[in-house]
């Protein structure tokens, strides 16, 4: 999908002025707390986000239990037995955890995601160059539920409309919380689950989410997040950058040169570019000699 901007939904701005600066100052390495003037939405509630869960390809619709351990590796996750609509439609009882992944697949949500993507543009297109795959994900959670720890690959601005919720983000590309090796495994096909240690509890920088705040959450930053009392709901909007895809192509190329024997220096972060691996991997791919 082609990024073009949009005049904003909401006819005034979601993020204000101080918002913009604070995000301009902290992106795109340091995890930020945002407040935002997302008002109520039709296609927020509950009734349209069932029908968007049924109408989304099931590539796109994830959804279990809410009562897991921080760490837990996807293959153990069970099943909560309902459909993804009835699993929306009683979040307040039904213990569970829900994501519908890429609502831009929709036209209605992609309008919505890309007038709110249209606010940062300038800002973030001046740090990491153009935005490139904008998409947008909703996450509908019960009373205590658990997003196991993991990072993910994109840029993020979670947007919390509905209950409370708190992310715990610890440092990105620090090897003690992510091993270059999980990395590597990622950008080669792997999961984006991440191995949860005990002596990680207090170390992380815990961001207490409610109605009105948001959070600024750096590419594959681990995290995991833990709902308040009452069932939540979140819509995460992300973008990749021409650094973001260079430094996945890094650890792609550092995971062939692992299978090798060798033991390569794990990419840099921002603003190091990571050009010369990148573009290796980009060859070697390019020529089918790699996947």
């Amino acid at each position: 999908m082609n990024y073009i901007p949009e005049k904003n939904a909401f006819n005034q701005p979601v993020f204000g002025n101080e918002m913009q600066r604070q995000f301009a100052a902290s992106y795109p390495e340091e995890p930020q707390l945002l407040d935002h003037n997302m008002t109520a939405n039709a296609l927020l509630t509950l009734d349209a986000l069932a029908r968007l869960g049924s109408t989304l390809p099931k590539a796109s619709v994830e959804y279990n239990p809410g009562d897991l351990p921080v760490g837990i590796d996807p293959e153990d996750v069970p099943e909560n037995g309902l459909s993804i609509a009835d699993t929306i439609l009683n979040i307040e009882s039904s213990a569970s955890w829900a994501v519908l992944k890429n609502i831009e697949q929709v036209p209605e949500y992609e309008a919505l995601l890309l007038s709110l993507l249209a606010e940062i543009q300038p800002i973030l297109e001046s740090k990491t160059g153009k935005m490139l795959q904008p998409q947008g994900f909703i996450f509908v959670s019960s009373p205590g539920a658990m997003t196991p720890y993991h990072f993910d690959p994109e840029h993020n601005i979670l947007l919390q409309l509905r209950g409370e919720k708190t992310m715990t983000v610890f440092p990105a590309g620090d090897g003690i919380y992510a091993p270059a090796t999980a990395h590597e495994a990622y950008h080669t096909g792997g999961p984006r689950n991440l191995v949860w240690r005990e002596d990680f509890a207090g170390q992380g920088q815990a961001f207490h989410l409610t109605p009105g705040k948001a959070i600024f959450v750096p590419v594959m930053a681990p995290h995991f997040v833990k709902n308040g009392p009452e069932p939540s709901i979140s819509l995460s909007i992300t973008w990749r950058s021409d650094w973001s895809f260079a430094e996945a192509d890094a650890h792609a190329f550092n995971h062939m040169l692992r299978g090798w024997g060798m033991t390569p220096t794990m990419p840099g972060r921002f603003p190091k570019h990571n050009k010369g691996k990148a573009l290796s991997w980009r060859i070697l791919r390019k020529l089918s000699l790699v996947k």
